[in-house]
């Protein structure tokens, strides 16, 4: 999961950039990068760490240009610690085109060989980004044959990319001297959208809430299998690029990974994690009646609106229990001192009085690993609850996901090969009460009109793409990214971003 954005402008848009970022900083924090483009010449500057450290005001001074694109890096694989590895990428033929990438390549490796042998194109690390770009540099070149570069010709190279890349992936490519390039892989997985504002403007962006945090107008997402190009005066021209486009979103991103703020697909997150709170106090009536239940309390931050609804319809209080340090840091070892974990009591102090005595409902987006779920049912107990009981939003976590999420492997998911029942022995509480697949999918569902289905493959174990097999999930988490014995495990996703379990 990365977040990234473009914008076409007749004016600098550095700044514009550098704000959107911001906005999609929750996607991702490993790494940051912008590139402009003035007079046919790429400005770029990219590097580890979130936005407002990475970009200095020497660095916005020499990122001029009226059209450019930036990206906020989350790794699923290859190499996080690598400068190399930050996004955007650049190659110089044809044309010039800079390119960033939210998604995963499932058959990566693959391409790389194929681009080696028979495209004679060389990629220099581990980043699957880096392949999709020298594949669309390759077919664009094929198509235009070294002539001038016509809005036709880049449909033409984005159909036949299609063609070779599997996975999920949301684009954006600056081309120079031409304008940008934004398409969506043909499941619509990854989201991607775009508006304007009102000089004219046009802005592509992982979320809504770029642009309305920036002052743009969403007009549309783009579709799955579609591609836009927006020349440099802000014309835009778009195209289905594959035969048999499917929207399925990536259902995560409802549960947890975007804004609540932000639209996708049609469809309002905040209202999704309503909806599936809704669901979900129906599934707690049929496991602990009401009445045992003396407050509902989140765990932060993802979960708050679900537990708000469930809360309501059960007609119990809801309460803040738990207060979120957004500033635990890195451990540093020194000489001598053996490694030191950060647990999840340096991220989260509970508010005792919210607890003690009191059955409390907590109330989680998901659970994944476990353990952190362990250790907040034991915060709840010292600071003096009577029972403990835990619901998740979101169904047991079974299946690795491949098209972007950082799950764990089979072995670290909690719920792989156990019953609810053994789930909730290991976590400690005295009930679990789990979100039900077909809940999930048609609390959401019911608010989008084009949905096909949704990508549901962690939860329900169907890759919508069709073509994965188990030597392919364990040949993609052999080269998940790892991490450092030092490094916070900032969620239990290892997302960058910690907001629960």
């Amino acid at each position: 999961m990365c977040g990234i954005v473009s914008v076409v402008s007749n004016a600098p848009v550095n700044q514009l950039i550098y704000d959107s970022l911001l906005l999609l900083q929750h996607r991702g924090q490993d790494a940051a990068g912008i590139v402009t483009q003035q007079d046919r010449k790429f400005f770029m500057h990219k590097a580890k760490g979130m936005v407002r450290d990475v970009f200095r005001t020497r660095n916005m001074r020499a990122l001029p240009g009226n059209c450019g694109l930036g990206q906020v890096r989350y790794p699923t694989a290859g190499n996080a610690y690598s400068e190399e590895e930050a996004q955007p990428f650049y190659v110089n033929a044809p044309f010039g085109i800079v390119l960033v990438h939210n998604g995963n390549l499932t058959n990566a490796q693959a391409l790389k060989a194929e681009l080696f042998s028979t495209d004679h194109r060389h990629i220099n690390t581990e980043s699957d980004t880096e392949v999709l770009l020298n594949v669309l540099a390759d077919e664009l070149e094929k198509a235009t044959r070294g002539k001038t570069l016509r809005v036709g010709d880049v449909f033409s190279a984005v159909r036949q990319v299609h063609k070779r890349i599997r996975g999920s992936y949301a684009v954006i490519a600056l081309i120079a001297g031409h304008g940008v390039l934004a398409f969506r892989d043909p499941y619509g997985i990854r989201p991607l959208c775009f508006g304007r504002n009102a000089e004219g403007g046009v802005m592509i962006a992982s979320e809504s809430v770029a642009l309305d945090g920036t002052g743009h107008t969403l007009e549309r997402d783009i579709a799955p299998g579609e591609a836009i190009f927006v020349n440099l005066d802000g014309q835009i021209s778009a195209q289905q690029c594959v035969d048999l486009p499917r929207l399925n979103p990536c259902i995560f991103e409802f549960v947890y990974l975007a804004r609540p703020d932000s639209v996708m697909d049609g469809i309002s997150v905040y209202q999704a994690r309503l909806n599936l709170g809704e669901s979900l106090a129906k599934r707690v009536i049929s496991t602990v009646p009401p009445s045992e239940i003396d407050v509902v309390i989140p765990i932060p931050e993802s979960s708050r609106p679900s537990a708000m609804q469930l809360a309501q319809l059960l007609g119990l209080p809801y309460r803040e229990g738990f207060v979120k340090n957004r500033y635990v840091g890195r451990t540093f070892i020194m000489p001598g001192q053996g490694v030191r974990k950060k647990s999840v009591r340096q991220k989260l102090n509970v508010i005792t009085s919210e607890f003690k005595g009191r059955n409390v409902l907590l109330v989680d987006d998901s659970i994944v690993r476990g353990t952190t779920s362990r250790e907040i049912v034991q915060m709840a107990r010292e600071a003096g609850a009577n029972k403990v009981y835990m619901a998740s939003a979101a169904p047991p976590v079974r299946y690795p996901n491949v098209y972007g999420i950082d799950m764990p492997t089979v072995e670290e998911l909690v719920a792989h090969g156990r019953t609810v029942e053994d789930v909730r022995q290991i976590i400690g509480a005295d009930a679990l009460i789990y979100q039900d697949v077909d809940g999930m999918k048609q609390a959401i569902g019911k608010l989008g009109t084009n949905l096909a289905s949704f990508e549901a493959s962690c939860f329900d174990g169907v890759y919508v793409t069709g073509d994965i097999q188990a030597e392919d999930i364990e040949r993609m988490n052999s080269n998940r990214v790892k991490a450092e014995e030092d490094d916070v495990d900032t969620s239990r996703l290892a997302l960058p971003n910690h907001r629960g379990d």
